[in-house]
């Protein structure tokens, strides 16, 4: 039995299964996905479910109901889970039919992100370094802040950072080696003189501390040179907040973690157009370092700022001058 089929006990545990495996080997990591299937499964399991046939829409509505989500992109994305595993299982044959019913809710508007200043950003930095040691986890204060600096300099998702190991920086090339991302692919992130010179310096103290520091070692640990979570990452940021006084604006959400990525796609796009750069040219660009599938997923990330609509309206308007000189002529 593998690992994976250990986490399921219900009657649909073999096809839970077999449809996780599919997705793994159509380049799906799946995590969240197994979670809610686990989550489903054990609901199963409590009211004493033994057959398929007992799977009903009452059941699936039952289980919905028990788990409240305030937004409905959550409410939705669990709802899609179980949906596209029965619409898998009728596919094979496994049931007659799918219990999901249960129509989907209407999405709200879309949050803004905050999108973090580089200023602010450089004070969310000394805030992390200024951590103090807790037993069990040595150069606290230096692991946040490489934690920071690679989630604002270099787009990176917060669980990539959490698996990167110390064989992952390549310190000659300056490239981070990012391993089993979301769409269960590999990519090459390179990185400038100031953040090469800041890990190969934490890289040089988690050294003098342990001179047998393996290479598969993550490269930010916490307790006992174990891996973070991004849990822990979350509360640490959330906690540091209040001393950067940010003023958030009536119309966007309170700062969160992977806003720390919007900034990243936002300041680039930014740097592009002062830099005197078409967007449009550069936007797969954007979208292969970020580690997206296609530039659609990338175009989320792109919020539209003051500054941004201050630089397209120049832009606009070198294009169109000489258009209103003709006209006026």
């Amino acid at each position: 039995m593998t690992r994976l089929a250990q986490g399921f006990a219900s009657p649909l545990a073999s096809g839970i299964t077999q449809f996780v495996a599919h997705k793994r080997v159509l380049g799906r990591r799946y995590e969240t996905e197994i979670y809610a299937l686990r989550l489903f499964d054990r609901h199963l399991q409590a009211l004493g479910i033994t057959t398929l046939d007992a799977i009903t829409p009452v059941v699936i509505e039952a289980f919905l109901a028990g788990r409240p989500r305030a937004r409905p992109r959550s409410y939705n994305h669990l709802l899609g889970v179980l949906r596209r595993l029965f619409r898998w299982l009728v596919a094979r044959g496994h049931v007659a039919h799918s219990p999901v019913l249960c129509p989907t809710r209407r999405a709200s508007i879309a949050r803004t992100p905050f999108i973090l200043a580089p200023e602010p950003a450089r004070r969310l930095l000394s805030l992390a370094a200024g951590l103090p040691d807790v037993p069990g986890v040595a150069l606290r204060g230096l692991t946040y802040r490489a934690i920071f600096a690679l989630l604002y300099g270099l787009g990176l998702r917060v669980g990539e950072v959490c698996r990167l190991d110390v064989a992952d920086v390549d310190e000659s090339r300056r490239l981070l080696v990012i391993r089993n991302t979301k769409f269960g692919k590999d990519r090459l992130v390179p990185f400038g003189p100031r953040l090469g010179a800041m890990l190969e310096h934490y890289l040089t103290l988690r050294r003098a501390r342990d001179r047998h520091l393996a290479t598969d070692a993550p490269l930010v640990g916490g307790l006992a040179g174990g891996r973070l979570h991004r849990q822990q990452i979350g509360k640490i940021f959330r906690g540091l907040l209040p001393a950067l006084g940010l003023t958030v604006p009536r119309d966007t959400s309170p700062p969160r973690l992977h806003d720390l990525r919007h900034s990243f796609a936002v300041r680039t796009l930014l740097r592009w157009y002062r830099a005197g750069i078409d967007p449009t040219q550069r936007l797969l660009h954007l979208s292969t370092f970020l580690g997206h599938v296609q530039p659609e997923s990338t175009a989320v990330y792109l919020t539209i700022t003051s500054d941004l609509l201050a630089e397209a309206g120049h832009r606009f308007e070198v294009f169109a001058r000489p258009l209103v000189e003709q006209v006026r002529r």
